[in-house]
């Protein structure tokens, strides 16, 4: 198959590329590499696609490539791009958010709708579309409720997704996803971040008290979801959970970072930040039934993978 990943030089897109190039597929990625963070990061993660020879990058911004010329052909695509951060899109900032996960989304859409011959486009929604639930675990019947403008965005994307399928006929698979980590993560996420300040002994900043909990997912079990989507007959006009399988507090997961590093850990608490959600614990049942989609890496194992990149990712810089 040949297959367009946007964000493709981004933490889940490139996994994904190097997993559809290691199934034999033809893999156009495209990505703007906007500074939200150091380039050179984003370089790095293009290291693995690059190195294949059906692998094509394009550097460009879903506003203004012309996505006509390069659908041409595909059958598969997988819209991972998107303005991240649900802390972001406040105020001045929105305009940006709006335009990339809104905008883009459409945008593409439309052009997936003009070419005909796409079989599958997978939206790469978010948890934070349901905002501060109060009913654990969530099921995809929970009406969304985002408390950020990131969410925001995403859960449109979703509409937009269910627009094209209802009124064209664009076969598209909504996976909201739930906390996902690994190799790779961005730098602005926690467990980066964290990793990043015990190997420089530094405090662990966590906003709140650190009992709240998230659903962890891996990116290789988010990658494994794509994959599935995009094969699975069933799954088209479907909103899927993707999650990890365990509820765990920040301060659990920092004790596990503590017996992996083998490294002090000190902790300071900031207060609670706008647009964080006090729990995520998702209900992955539907994913199983339409996708055979069931969790393989734990957090312990996850996280081990994660520290070995960031350290060697810090140290090479």
């Amino acid at each position: 198959m040949r297959c367009f990943v946007t964000g493709v030089a981004g933490f889940i897109g490139s996994h994904l590329a190097e997993r559809l190039l290691a199934d034999g597929h033809e893999v156009i990625g495209v990505d703007a590499l906007i500074n939200y963070y150091p380039r050179f990061i984003k370089e790095r993660n293009l290291e693995g696609p690059r190195s294949w020879e059906c692998f094509r990058f394009v550097e460009g911004d879903l506003l203004t490539l012309d996505l006509s010329s390069l659908l041409a052909g595909v059958a598969w695509v997988f819209h991972q791009a998107a303005q991240a951060g649900v802390r972001g899109g406040w105020g001045s900032d929105f305009p940006r958010y709006e335009q990339q996960n809104i905008v883009a989304t459409e945008r593409l859409l439309d052009a997936v709708h003009q070419a005909g011959v796409v079989q599958r486009f997978i939206y790469a929604s978010s948890s934070s579309v349901y905002g501060d639930a109060t009913v654990l675990p969530i099921s995809e019947s929970l009406m969304p409720c985002p408390i950020s403008n990131y969410g925001v965005t995403k859960l449109t994307g979703e509409h937009l997704c269910h627009s094209y399928s209802h009124e064209f006929a664009v076969p598209t698979v909504a996976l909201r996803y739930f906390t996902v980590y690994g190799a790779r993560q961005r730098p602005d996420m926690a467990f980066h971040k964290f990793f990043r300040a015990i190997l420089n002994r530094q405090p662990l900043t966590i906003y709140g008290d650190g009992t709240q909990t998230r659903d962890f997912t891996h990116v290789s079990d988010i990658v494994e979801a794509n994959v599935r989507a995009a094969s699975s007959p069933t799954a088209v006009g479907k909103v899927l959970n993707i999650a990890g399988g365990s509820r765990v507090s920040l301060l659990e997961a920092t004790q596990i970072l503590r017996e992996l590093t083998d490294l002090p850990v000190e902790i300071v608490y900031s207060e609670k930040q706008p647009g964080d959600v006090l729990h995520t614990f998702a209900d992955t049942s539907l994913a199983a039934e339409f996708l055979g989609y069931r969790p393989r890496v734990s957090l312990r194992e996850g996280l081990a993978d994660e520290f070995a990149w960031i350290r060697s990712l810090w140290e090479r810089a």
